[in-house]
């Protein structure tokens, strides 16, 4: 799920901080809503009221009212982008990513409880689960675009073209690690939830980073 972390929120302008914050609202009084009495019955007034904000209001942030069940943080793909594309030049394009997946997830132990109902919601509605796989995907095809276009301006022959074929600049790496990238967040964050007293869930997402950057050894015996 893509919430919007205490750190996003606290960029741009005033304005701008106020949009982050009632789309927020009504993305999180859309969550809870289904997960108490099931998706199908939310209406897009009841949304609107829990976030103490109009019918108008909503429309303004989401399209219809599956939108607030599945693209709950429509800038966060954005952010990640700019984030990777303005790293600074010596970090690796798995370090530039890690830093980009942090600042998303800074405040990831505080909205868990939030992220657990979203995935009840979508796993409870085969539709919504299907249009979240969709959503997970674009954003993981937009992510691999930056990493290619950060390959490409350090001069790296084999970040490949958008849309070109297979081959040595074919794009492989950027989308590999894009995936890997994501399944390095689920990792993270399925491994804290069974151990939250052992350790943060960003030591944890550190951890699993470090482990990718070494080429995954396997642990001594």
């Amino acid at each position: 799920m893509q919430l919007m972390s205490e750190k996003g929120a606290a960029g741009g302008g005033l304005r701008e901080r106020k949009k982050r914050a009632t789309r927020a609202a009504l993305a999180e009084a859309a969550v809870r809503l289904a997960a108490e009495h099931g998706a199908e019955k939310v209406t897009v007034e009841a949304i609107s009221a829990a976030a103490g904000v109009s019918v108008r209001t909503f429309f303004n942030y989401f399209e219809s009212r599956d939108d607030a069940f599945v693209v709950v943080d429509a800038d966060a793909g954005a952010r990640m982008r700019r984030a990777v594309l303005e790293a600074p030049a010596d970090l690796s394009p798995l370090a530039a990513l890690r830093e980009a997946m942090a600042a998303e997830l800074a405040e990831a132990e505080q909205q868990h409880e939030l992220w657990r109902l979203h995935a009840k919601v979508l796993h409870a509605s085969p539709h919504l689960l299907a249009r979240g796989v969709g959503a997970h995907m674009a954003a993981e095809a937009d992510l691999a675009d930056a990493i290619a276009e950060r390959l490409r301006r350090a001069g790296d022959p084999d970040a490949g073209a958008p849309g070109t074929g297979p081959g040595p600049a074919s794009g492989l790496y950027p989308r590999l690690l894009a995936a890997v990238a994501g399944a390095a967040v689920r990792t993270s964050m399925d491994h804290w939830s069974a151990h939250q007293e052992e350790a943060a869930f960003l030591d944890v997402f550190h951890e699993v980073f470090t482990l990718l950057a070494a080429g995954l050894p396997a642990p001594p015996a």
